[in-house]
């Protein structure tokens, strides 16, 4: 039980510093450490908690590029996409979804990253963002990713780095709070979690707050570079603790 809290404690922390430069992240980053060793629903359950509160914590520090009418179509599909995850997550083979998300990220986002000129996505206007909110739902209804798939979207709309991460931090945000509402009122959520959750907040209290300090002074370039850099990592994280068990 000892190695369960200090494994706990080393995601927690790592992905903690992850969001606060970021904006999002937590999820995945925390899962490359607890999906080795902890339950996938105590998982995900304990990848939500922690997300939430490290955008509880960015929103606070971080609050440049604002701009709601950018934000509302996401959440709006985001709304109508958590309820479908959450019933997918009793249902769902967590290894084949850690393998297809993180072949995925570790696919696409290197060829992104090393792009002379990134394409940039200018057609389909608010019904497209609110689409790839919905999709963000589901995936934060079924273990706290919600800011995967938005995060690559609005890169490729060609966002600066303060309008991104506005976008994404808020859309987390407003995600996780009712994902993790769903997950108590499903009973998602025990007692017998709260010590693992009481672990977490401690440990990721000061990374986070670094990684907003080191966000404020990067440019838009290493801003990129960064939000690239980590979805690829998550996604060789993510192949490397799923496949052995899908081939075995």
């Amino acid at each position: 039980m000892d190695s369960l809290y200090v494994v706990v404690a080393a995601g927690a922390m790592t992905a903690g510093f992850v969001q606060g430069l970021s904006g999002f992240g937590f999820g995945m980053v925390a899962m490359s450490f607890w999906a080795w060793t902890v339950d996938p629903k105590l998982a995900a359950a304990m990848a939500v908690f922690g997300a939430l509160t490290g955008q509880l914590l960015a929103a606070f520090t971080v609050r440049r590029g604002f701009a709601l009418g950018r934000l509302l179509p996401f959440i709006a599909g985001g709304l109508v996409g958590i309820p479908l995850g959450v019933r997918l997550l009793p249902h769902l083979d967590p290894l084949l979804f850690k393998a297809l998300i993180g072949g995925l990220l570790a696919i696409w986002c290197p060829i992104m990253l090393f792009a002379a000129r990134l394409p940039r996505i200018a057609v389909g206007g608010r019904l497209a963002d609110a689409a790839v909110g919905a999709v963000g739902g589901i995936m934060g209804g079924i273990g706290g990713f919600t800011g995967v798939i938005p995060t690559l979207w609005c890169t490729l709309r060609g966002f600066d780095r303060d309008v991104q991460r506005a976008v994404i931090q808020n859309f987390n945000l407003s995600m996780l709070i009712v994902t993790m509402a769903s997950y108590v009122f499903t009973g998602l959520v025990t007692r017998e979690m709260l010590p693992l959750f009481a672990v977490i907040v401690p440990a990721m209290l000061v990374p986070t707050l670094w990684g907003t300090r080191v966000y404020v002074g990067i440019s838009d370039l290493a801003f990129r570079r960064v939000v690239l850099g980590l979805l690829t990592v998550s996604g060789l994280a993510l192949l490397a603790s799923s496949l052995p068990g899908l081939l075995a």
